[in-house]
């Protein structure tokens, strides 16, 4: 039971936070075009791009 909620829980914040990082990404100018796609790549990576945005690219959620 613990299991399915923690998916479901995933299931509606991942996709918001992706949103979070991509909006972050139109927002910066501090890094090219092309590392913002690779970040908006990364960032649909289920469970661990919005992390991974975070903490190797600097990048903040709100």
């Amino acid at each position: 039971m613990k299991l399915l909620i923690e998916i479901l829980i995933a299931i509606v914040l991942h996709p918001i936070a992706v949103i979070l990082v991509w909006l972050d990404l139109l927002g910066r100018s501090d890094i090219g075009r092309a590392k913002k796609v690779v970040w908006a790549v990364v960032a649909l990576v289920w469970g661990i791009g919005p992390i991974l945005y975070i903490l190797v690219g600097d990048g903040e959620l709100w």
